[in-house]
């Protein structure tokens, strides 16, 4: 005779499996506030500058995009391993968010505490320079401004070599109903190691733009554009894959325009775009 088949587990069972799995989770992030602890005083005598690795945190978000599987929302996943390195950052050495709500007040607020959580400070500004401005008087201070949209030239701010500078565009990982799917950039001092320069910001001032010429250069760069009447051209924030500032001024050129100056205000990761249906 054929045993019978063994009984499922019991509420009782898999409750103190999950209790279980709780307790270690609470243990594992215990033991990683230890390392970050002995990374502090090894920072102390081995490194300067500031805790935040955008390279580091661009690949740790597309590692767990690409292992993540199971019922539980990868919206959630995210949330949580952002609050982790975020806090922990913040732990090294304690920084604000200073935030451009002109694009939006509830946008913005929603991108900074899914990226950052509720323990770093968040400061909210009127426009993008005075956000800017905050982060160029800080030490460590990050800055969350609109990738996509500007009234006003902010990034010329960056174009000095010790200013402030564009080190990431979030949200890390993009996907269709992203519950922070605000386009942003983050404007921060940190060390020319820890950047990651797949792409390239520039900030170019031509003469002669018009909606001809921005369309020449949209197989080519991301562009946020901003008359500039003193010259009848426009202040220009242009992102492309690095390498390509010779591409972006030979098409501008062909399109008619002048170029008048350019200058690179940073830096970020390719944007990474989860395939559909693989999110849940």
């Amino acid at each position: 005779m054929s045993k019978p088949p063994p009984s499922p587990p019991s509420l009782a069972e898999l409750r103190q499996e999950i209790d279980a799995i709780d307790s270690q989770v609470h243990a594992l992030l215990m033991q990683r506030g230890d390392i970050i602890d002995r990374l502090i005083r090894v920072k102390q005598t081995q490194e300067v500058g500031s805790a935040f690795r955008p390279a580091r945190e661009a690949d740790m978000m597309r590692r767990l995009v690409q292992r993540h599987r199971g019922i539980l929302p990868l919206d959630t996943v995210e949330s949580i391993w952002r609050v982790i390195i975020s806090t922990f950052t913040y732990v090294q050495a304690p920084f604000s968010v200073h935030a451009d709500i002109s694009v939006g007040e509830s946008a913005m607020r929603d991108s900074a505490r899914f990226h950052f959580g509720f323990t770093v400070p968040y400061v909210s500004h009127f426009n993008a320079p005075a956000a800017v401005e905050a982060v160029a008087k800080s030490k460590g201070d990050l800055a969350l401004v609109s990738a996509t949209a500007s009234r006003t030239p902010w990034w010329i701010a960056l174009e000095p070599h010790d200013a402030p500078k564009i080190i990431a565009r979030l949200p890390f990982v993009e996907r269709a109903d992203h519950p922070a799917a605000l386009p942003v950039f983050v404007v921060s001092r940190v060390a020319d190691s820890a950047m990651v320069t797949e792409v390239e910001t520039w900030s170019i001032r031509v003469s002669g733009w018009n909606a001809e010429i921005a369309r020449a250069l949209s197989p080519i760069a991301e562009i946020v554009a901003v008359p500039d009447t003193a010259f009848d051209g426009a202040a220009l924030l242009a992102s492309a894959a690095a390498g390509h500032l010779e591409k972006i001024r030979s098409a501008l050129v062909e399109a008619g325009a002048s170029v008048r100056s350019s200058a690179l205000v940073g830096s970020h990761a390719t944007r990474y775009t989860v395939p559909n249906g693989t999110a849940r």
